[in-house]
């Protein structure tokens, strides 16, 4: 019975997460503005791990019989927390997309009227977005309990941590000292705990 629950709630949350993003992402498209994503050099490769990631999250949700490979034995009330983690995860990113406004990008390249956000959870993340990404897929590696999501998602904190430092130069670049003066009193990922 718990399966078929920890399934559903999968579902529900990987749908919320789609419906948030593409909304959000409809809203800030301009169809007069190309972006490149040549600047990402051969970094562009690493977001094929969302792939493997889609593809078994799918299947969890749609076929779990053919993820039993990928499956451990967790404790319900992990996996109850992984649920809580995973839905928490949706306000938090419409709050991300939301604060963004205009300025969403699937690029490290800004856009041409982009705007330095620092409201919202930009206050005190500077990549609050990522942070988010990397919450709901702990939370669903616990709630269908599998050691495949771990694992990609390691691939995925790696390209994280290749791609922001040139991220953050194009920012530098664009908005000088004030994106600087942002950096020194806020965290990458996590908030600082001294100001």
């Amino acid at each position: 019975m718990n399966e078929a629950v920890f399934e559903r709630i999968a579902a529900i949350a990987f749908l919320a997460a789609i419906l948030v993003g593409s909304y959000h992402r409809i809203r800030a498209h301009r169809p007069d503005e190309k972006i490149s994503r040549k600047e990402e050099g051969k970094l562009i490769w690493f977001r094929l791990v969302l792939f493997p990631f889609l593809i078994g999250l799918i299947l969890h949700i749609s076929k779990p019989e053919a993820m039993q490979w990928s499956t451990v034995k967790l404790p319900n009330g992990l996996r109850w927390l992984g649920a809580a983690v995973t839905i928490t995860c949706i306000p938090l990113l419409y709050w991300v997309f939301h604060s963004l406004g205009k300025n969403i990008t699937d690029t490290v390249v800004t856009r041409t009227e982009h705007t330095l956000v620092t409201k919202g959870p930009y206050r005190w993340v500077r990549h609050p977005f990522y942070t988010t990404v990397i919450l709901s897929w702990i939370g669903l590696s616990l709630l269908l309990a599998s050691w495949l999501f771990p694992v990609l998602m390691a691939v995925f904190v790696l390209y994280l941590i290749l791609r922001t430092p040139m991220e953050e130069a194009n920012l530098s670049k664009r908005f000088g000292e004030d994106y600087r003066a942002y950096m020194q009193r806020t965290g990458s990922f996590l908030p600082r705990l001294r100001r």
